[in-house]
């Protein structure tokens, strides 16, 4: 059995959590990551982290891709996006995973094509997920809440759990008059800048979209991480939060059914799957840039416009041959029709569709080594 590190932070003078995840029996096809006749040619350590709606994803990759290359220990720190895109463009890590795409807003995507040698940086979608609004009211499984009150409970202008917006839309429930808590990231979430970008469509939302919790709105509490927020949640009555869907489903955290046109939509892979569908490619977006533009103000019928696409960044050259061919194998496994079904069995995401895993799949073919 090889082991998986799924490290907490790589920053220097921050200690390290390390939890060590069993990797086994997640079939033995990587994509081109072998020799060929069965047996890898792959050793060493491969090193990555970012986004921590990711965790489970990365553990069923690591599993999967560690069982067709014994040799290789792959190491991933959930620290969120934001640490994660800065630890890749300072070359810390050799791949990074990010909730929220690299775009010129605030330079990043200049300073990663920098740190890959000037001509471009792959950046590829790998994980689709609905971002679920779980709240913790015992007895309630699910309230139905149109867009403008979900952004009215997380700007703290609803305030109790029976105000007549949420009353509206959920006749049969038994509201109590409980206060609201919301819970937010504490840290540099993409997950956050995904929810701000979904409440600035829904409405109501004077912030701009970003990654860090905006500090004008007062109220409710900070969590670090995916795992903090939904514990903040679980252990306190009133309390509800923006999560990845997959680290909400096997609690006993209500869920909420989100306004979409006439109907109320639960967070479902297949929610989230129509919104990128029907979304286009971001501005910035080129054969090995397939960020995308999400569709947040749709009202197509069925989907789940609270939602993340989650994307893997590395670069098209390493100066490493070692180095590139580890990067290359790993992300042609989790693009490959096993990794995407690993991610969708471990954390409940979407596959990607068939497009967007091939021209995925072609960006990835190029990495090479300089």
């Amino acid at each position: 059995m090889k082991r998986t590190s799924i490290r907490r932070a790589i920053v220097p003078g921050i200690a390290v959590l390390t939890l060590a995840l069993t990797a086994c029996g997640a079939g033995n096809d990587s994509g081109d990551s072998g020799s060929g006749d069965g047996e890898s040619s792959l050793s060493g350590e491969l090193n990555g982290g970012g986004a921590s709606s990711q965790e489970k994803a990365e553990a069923a990759w690591a599993a999967g891709f560690q069982d067709a290359n014994p040799d290789v220990t792959l190491n991933y720190d959930p620290v969120g996006s934001g640490t994660g895109r800065e630890n890749f463009i300072n070359e810390a890590y050799s791949f990074a995973g990010t909730d929220s795409a690299l775009s010129n807003d605030e330079g990043q995507l200049d300073a990663a094509i920098e740190r890959c040698g000037g001509e471009s940086v792959i950046q590829v979608p790998a994980y689709v997920s609905p971002i679920a609004v779980a709240f913790n009211l015992p007895g309630i499984e699910t309230l139905n809440l149109a867009p403008t009150t979900i952004t009215g409970i997380f700007n703290g202008t609803i305030k109790t759990w029976d105000d007549a917006k949420i009353a509206a839309d959920n006749p049969d429930a038994d509201l109590p008059s409980t206060e609201i808590v919301p819970v937010h990231r504490s840290d540099d979430s993409g997950t956050t800048e995904n929810f701000t970008k979904y409440l600035e469509a829904a409405g109501g939302w004077a912030e701009e979209p970003d990654g860090v919790w905006p500090t004008s709105i007062k109220g409710g509490e900070a969590a670090e991480g995916t795992s903090g927020v939904v514990g903040r949640v679980t252990d306190n009555e009133g309390y509800v939060a923006y999560a990845d869907e997959s680290a909400v489903k096997d609690t006993e955290l209500g869920v909420v059914a989100v306004g979409v046109g006439s109907e109320f939509n639960a967070p479902t892979p297949d929610g989230a799957a129509k919104v990128v569908a029907i979304s286009e490619p971001a501005e910035d977006a080129s054969e090995t840039n397939l960020a995308i533009d999400l569709a947040r103000d749709t009202t197509e019928s069925g989907a789940y416009p609270v939602l993340l696409v989650s994307y893997l960044l590395a670069c098209p050259t390493y100066a490493d041959a070692d180095e590139a061919d580890k990067v290359k194998g790993f992300l042609e496994y989790v693009l490959s029709d096993e990794g995407q079904q690993a991610a969708a069995d471990n954390a409940g995401s979407a596959p990607l569709d068939a497009e967007v895993a091939s021209k995925a799949q072609a960006a990835v073919e190029s990495i090479s080594a300089q």
